[in-house]
């Protein structure tokens, strides 16, 4: 256990252990949920619920409804709302992306195709909304269709962006609060209305989840040029590869030269290491990138 200022700090696992049973019961709504009709969406769902993944939202959802008093089974619902809603996101990047893996297993994408994939992911993103729809509340329901705007929105920038080395750091920023802080933030918000919290309430958790989004997106950016691959279930570089400029390049070309940003460019156009091999890379991003990302972190 640590000690803050406030006094005695929960280690992430003692809070999940805060959660654990509702946990499990979010996993059992999410494996109904990914029964279909149609026997290769079911294959999917299953597939992309046997590949786990920290189930961060869900987690928001009933860690913020828990602080506010309890929502109960309602809360369980909307959690397992919000990661069908996140999991439909990342069926659908992958496409978008040409990701071969994830989590460590073969993309949906790689398995079934494209277009199987885009129409798998279509329908886990109905049935989120499904289940949510029977909660009956339309302020839920605006929250929820709004964040989904936001990160179709953040990914319509992003693949405008592609490839290019203008991309400042408030741009990027702004990427990352709609397609990872927004969803956050949503989360916290519904834990809170489901628990019966005032606006208020809502408002400053939501504040406090949006922060902790952005700062995990930013750790993520630098996780994909230091991590271990096992752990981080792909290959690192991958943002580069998939001619995603990152924090942590944006920062180390900011001091660079032009040898520097015509190396990142040559990345960028190959979408690969051919040419420049990811140590290279590598060797940029620590000038100065990696660490000024962490501390913006």
């Amino acid at each position: 256990m640590l000690v803050g200022k406030a006094g005695p700090a929960l280690a992430a696992a003692d809070i999940v252990a805060l959660i654990q049973d509702d946990l499990r019961l979010v996993e059992e709504e999410i494996r109904m949920a990914s029964e279909a009709p149609v026997q290769v969406i079911t294959a999917i769902g299953r597939h992309l619920h046997a590949g786990g993944g920290k189930r961060l939202r869900p987690m928001l959802v009933l860690l913020s409804s828990r602080l506010v008093g309890t929502g109960g089974l309602r809360a369980i619902r909307l959690a397992a709302v919000v990661e069908l809603i996140h999991t439909a996101t990342l069926v659908h990047d992958d496409v978008i992306d040409g990701a071969s893996t994830r989590r460590g297993r073969p993309a949906p994408n790689v398995k079934w195709g494209n277009q199987t994939s885009v129409l798998a992911g279509d329908w886990i993103y109905m049935k989120g909304f499904q289940i949510a729809l029977r909660e009956a509340d339309n302020r839920m329901l605006d929250l929820l269709i709004r964040v989904t705007q936001l990160m179709v929105e953040g990914e319509l920038i992003q693949l405008e962006r592609l490839g290019s080395l203008e991309v400042s750091e408030a741009d990027y920023m702004d990427l990352v609060s709609r397609k990872t802080a927004a969803l956050f933030s949503a989360c916290a918000r519904l834990g809170a209305a489901c628990a019966g919290g005032n606006e208020r309430v809502e408002q400053h958790l939501g504040e406090y989840a949006w922060n902790l989004g952005m700062a995990f997106q930013l750790v993520d950016d630098v996780l994909d040029f230091i991590a271990d691959e096992e752990i981080l279930g792909k290959p690192v570089g991958s943002d580069l590869r998939e001619g995603k400029l990152t924090l942590p390049l944006i920062y180390a070309l900011e001091e660079a030269g032009p040898e520097a940003r015509r190396l990142i460019a040559s990345v960028l156009e190959d979408r690969g290491y051919q040419r420049v091999p990811f140590e290279t890379v590598l060797k940029l991003a620590q000038s100065g990138g990696i660490q000024r990302a962490r501390r913006r972190a």
